[in-house]
């Protein structure tokens, strides 16, 4: 038992001394973060407290602001977030709600809302695919009635509309009377004429004939008289039945049946587009039907309403859905005395690839669906049932009398397997073999009945002679190869000092001097002695040399491309390699770069071997009184690539900009090294003993650049306040520390380093107990570390290691009790 308790204690111990363990974030230490600086261990770590304070994503600007974070400190703790991502953890509630919702309309859902919508999605979808419904969509199509077109004879004169009268000849005036309420219009010096419910032709003769009794010069034919139709009045229509938006309408009086559909929106889903009645006075007296319009243009039963009539939209009796390979598929209503081929003229026909012999069906009869194949005889009078289903299937994609050639024949492709087809009537089809037809063996593929696949060779020489024959079938498919390309491309390489190195297609009969001049000729550094030519060993059968791997052959050539020695004759042969090595006398000339503060900065050629940096100095003129020479920083390539060497000059050039400053020397001193190699120099030394060896030799692409004097040193790291201090003699490295602030709780002070203005970089060293720091010159800069952090454990980790601990705690004692 004593165990057993001194068990448990071990394990309350180590429980929370794990959870102690647990990081937390000091607020002290969020001010001064320099994520730069952070590890992706350290990233984690601030993510997971955000967690745990319940700070999300879109938060981090106003919590940063609360803790003193600099604005650009945030925007690269986003970036390193982003980076490891880690963002999707900081998500707010309503993104992880979008992903939710998103996942479960992928998934599908059980909601009963989600299930209406996506009726309602489906109900619409179907709507659209009745045929005529886009009638109504359509932004182009507006049956807005046609005001300007001459009245039509038939139409009615009634309160509001508006009469224009010219009397012309001897007598001329001109009038412009509306109908009252009553029903007249009220002619001047003659008084009111009754024009109510007349047509303006009947209209026309009442006035002309009331119009004669004060103007009789009308009667003689000396004074003419014409009557027009000029403002029209509005009527009242009523929509109803299975409508999309049924009621009231006020519309002009010369207003259609398909205007008045138009407004409303047409049939809905359940509406009639070929029962749309007219009711006038309580009686019908008109159908019209969309399909008329549709198919043949036919407006004849689109009336001209008038005030108070009614139009009905009725439910659809009949639709049937057609698909497949007709012009325009889609849900089609059907009259009573319409038949399938009906349907079909309405789909826009047949497409060219529609199987006639028979359509698919499906209907509905009284208890379940059942399948039904209507022949192409019974089309025309096949009667249809609402919620027929109907598939035009395609024709097969197999063919009936196609075989095929392909390979060395001058007209590959396919052909009609005309009675009786042979082998060698098929070739004389494709206009006979190439030249590099192979003669020995062909090949057919074809298909037995049950489909499988077999092959039947064949020798051409044979089929062509007549000694041979083979009967066609329906989709054989000929191979007749070709010599070339049963073997390896013939290629020669040249390489080296050519104006266009690579591979050439080899020729018989080549020689060294015609591919130096397909290559392209050569280059200016070329060597006319030592050409080597490399030939690969080409065993045509028994064992060889397996100590040999290639043979090789020297020769020398004039410029004139002639072969100087007795290699006169040597011809090529495939897959030889020649190689054009450059003179070893031959020498370009090498460029450095000097910038910054001297005479003359720029390009310098390199004169001899023995040219150094002192040299270069005394080229460029020396240096201006302002160079600062202890911060003299010279890169040396490892590139051959001028435009590189260029781009590190530019940066090097952005290096010492940014140096004046006074930002890090350590943000670009990697990006420099990424092309080339940053050398330490004492400048002053190398000027005070010119030819030591500090006073390097020059090589091609160097690049030395003399900054101006630097006045500042920058602190960085684990110290309170990271800014530049202005530089004096008199300050150590502590003293500048304590004008930033001092160092931080997480300051790893013996770690601490100092870089200088041209590269060099000095620790701290440790004297017995104490740290010694590196001393400070101008342009310097003082990093100081943090400490290393171990991430502890979390809650969850505490609770399931104690829980592990205590099961290997309880399994022990049992043991020990025994």
């Amino acid at each position: 038992m004593k165990k057993l308790l001194l068990v448990q204690l071990l394990i309350l111990f180590v429980c929370v001394g794990a959870y102690a363990q647990i990081p937390t974030m000091n607020p002290q230490t969020l001010k001064q973060i320099n994520v730069d600086n952070l590890s992706d261990e350290q990233i984690r770590e601030i993510v997971s407290e955000m967690q745990a304070k319940g700070i999300k994503i879109d938060q981090i600007d106003s919590y940063a602001n609360q803790k003193g974070i600099p604005a650009s400190e945030v925007l690269k703790l986003k970036q390193r977030i982003n980076a490891l991502n880690l963002d999707e953890s900081l998500k707010t509630n309503k993104d992880k709600a979008n992903v939710f919702t998103n996942e479960r309309e992928i998934n599908g859902s059980t909601d009963e809302g989600a299930k209406y919508n996506k009726g309602e999605a489906v109900t619409e979808a179907k709507k659209n695919r009745v045929f005529g419904a886009d009638l109504f969509n359509n932004k182009n199509l507006t049956f807005e009635p046609n005001l300007r077109m001459p009245t039509p004879p038939n139409y009615r004169l009634a309160t509001g509309d508006e009469i224009m009268i010219d009397v012309y000849g001897y007598n001329e005036t001109q009038m412009q009377l509306k109908v009252t309420p009553e029903g007249y219009i009220r002619i001047p010096n003659l008084g009111p004429v009754y024009v109510n419910g007349l047509s303006m032709d009947e209209a026309k003769v009442r006035i002309r004939k009331q119009l004669s009794t004060i103007y009789s010069a009308i009667n003689s034919g000396n004074t003419n008289v014409q009557i027009t139709l000029g403002n029209i009045r509005s009527i009242t229509v009523l929509l109803i039945g299975e409508i999309e938006r049924p009621g009231s309408y006020t519309l002009p009086s010369l207003a259609s049946i398909a205007n008045a559909l138009y407004v409303s929106g047409g049939p809905n889903g359940n509406g009639s587009f070929r029962s749309i009645q007219l009711i006038r006075n309580g009686q019908p007296i008109a159908t019209f039907d969309l399909y008329d319009f549709l198919t043949k243009g036919d407006l004849s039963k689109n009336l001209i309403l008038q005030d108070q009539d009614i139009i009905k939209v009725n439910p659809y009796k009949t639709r049937v859905e057609l698909n497949g390979e007709v012009k325009t598929p889609g849900i089609f209503e059907v009259a009573d005395h319409e038949s399938l081929s009906d349907i079909i003229n309405y789909a826009g026909g047949y497409t060219d690839v529609a199987y006639r012999g028979n359509i698919k069906g499906y209907r509905i009869n009284n208890r379940e669906r059942e399948v039904i194949d209507i022949s192409e005889n019974e089309i025309v009078g096949y009667k249809l049932k609402s919620g027929d289903q109907f598939i035009v299937d395609a024709v097969l994609t197999r063919f009936s009398n196609r075989v095929n050639i392909t390979g060395a024949v001058f007209h590959p492709g396919d052909f009609s397997l005309d009675n009786g087809l042979t082998l060698k009537g098929l070739i004389q089809k494709a206009d006979g073999l190439k030249e590099d037809a192979s003669m020995n063996r062909g090949i057919i593929r074809r298909y037995k009945e049950d489909l499988t696949a077999q092959l039947i060779s064949f020798d051409p020489k044979a089929i062509m002679s007549g000694a041979a024959n083979i009967n066609l079938q329906k989709e054989d498919s000929v191979v007749i190869f070709s010599k070339n390309q049963l073997k390896e491309q013939f290629l020669v390489k040249i390489s080296g000092m050519v104006k266009t190195p690579g591979y050439y297609d080899y020729a018989e009969g080549m020689h060294l001097e015609d591919l130096i001049l397909l290559s392209g000729g050569l280059k200016d550094a070329a060597s006319l002695q030592k050409v080597e030519i490399s030939r690969r060993i080409r065993n045509q059968g028994g064992i060889g040399n397996d100590s040999m791997l290639a043979v090789i052959q020297h020769f020398d050539i004039t410029p004139d491309l002639a072969i100087n020695n007795s290699g006169g004759s040597f011809q090529l042969q495939p897959f030889d390699e020649v190689m054009i090595r450059k003179s070893p006398s031959y020498t370009e000339q090498a460029d450095v770069n000097i910038n910054g503060e001297v005479i003359y900065p720029g390009n310098y050629t390199i004169t001899s071997k023995k040219e150094r940096i002192s040299d270069l100095i005394k080229r460029s003129g020396g240096l201006r009184p302002d160079a600062y020479p202890e911060g003299a920083v010279m890169v040396r390539k490892t590139f051959v690539n001028n435009s590189d060497s260029v781009m590190l000059n530019n940066k090097l050039e952005v290096f010492y900009n940014k140096l004046q400053d006074s930002a890090s020397i350590g943000r670009f001193k990697s990006d420099i090294q990424r092309n080339g190699q940053l050398l330490n120099i004492d400048l002053p030394y190398i000027l005070k003993h010119p030819g030591s060896k500090y006073d390097l030799f020059l090589e091609e692409g160097d690049l030395l650049n003399v900054p101006k004097k630097l006045q500042t040193v920058q602190v960085f790291g684990e110290i309170y306040f990271p800014k530049k201090i202005q530089y004096s003699s008199d300050l150590k490295f502590r003293e500048y520390v304590r004008f930033a602030g001092g160092f931080t709780s997480q300051a790893l002070k013996r770690r601490s380093y100092v870089v200088y203005a041209n590269g060099t970089v000095k620790g701290t060293k440790k004297v017995l107990f104490f740290n010694s720091y590196p001393k400070l010159k101008p342009g310097a800069e003082i990093y100081v570390p943090a400490k290393s952090t171990q991430r502890g454990l979390n809650p969850q980790e505490v609770l399931g290691l104690g829980t592990g601990i205590a099961s290997i705690a309880l399994i022990v004692a049992t043991i020990l009790a025994k």
